[in-house]
């Protein structure tokens, strides 16, 4: 099964300078917990939830002051629209992250694949139990059922 097969198409998105207050107020309406950060055309990273409470809310710093850029974590990780389900999984369980970007082939973002849209899509219980158990550990990684340890 392909990433696409199970993605979110709709993505909301925010620009570098949109203040956090409004990027929350998007999550909310939304009901989401991620939202990609352009700068024009370019994709330059990703604000969630937990960027605003640890960086934003835990800093005492005003959402209505700060930027989105200001808080986001930079590098998206991504993966491919015609990549693996399986593949997309081993990158969010590498990077620790439960929600990823979704690129075409010529870069644009397309989607946004999270651990439940694959427990819904796949019904991969060990897949899933697995990437939830990696992304919540801090210590080292466990490989994903049916991977080898290095």
């Amino acid at each position: 099964m392909q990433v696409k097969d199970l993605m979110s198409k709709k993505v909301q998105m925010v620009y570098a300078d949109t203040p956090v207050a409004i990027a929350a107020e998007k999550m909310r309406t939304h009901d989401i917990g991620m939202l990609p950060v352009r700068d024009g055309d370019e994709l330059i990273g990703t604000l969630t939830d937990r960027d605003i409470t640890v960086r934003a809310t835990a800093n005492q710093l005003h959402p209505e002051m700060i930027r989105s850029q200001d808080i986001m974590t930079p590098n998206v990780i991504s993966c491919f629209e015609d990549q693996d389900v399986e593949e997309a999984g081993r990158i969010m369980h590498e990077n620790k992250i439960r929600r990823l970007a979704v690129m075409n082939r010529q870069r644009n973002l397309v989607g946004i694949l999270s651990i439940g849209d694959i427990a819904l899509g796949t019904g991969d219980m060990k897949l899933v139990g697995a990437l939830v158990q990696r992304v919540s550990m801090s210590d080292a990684p466990k490989p994903l059922p049916g991977q080898k340890r290095e």
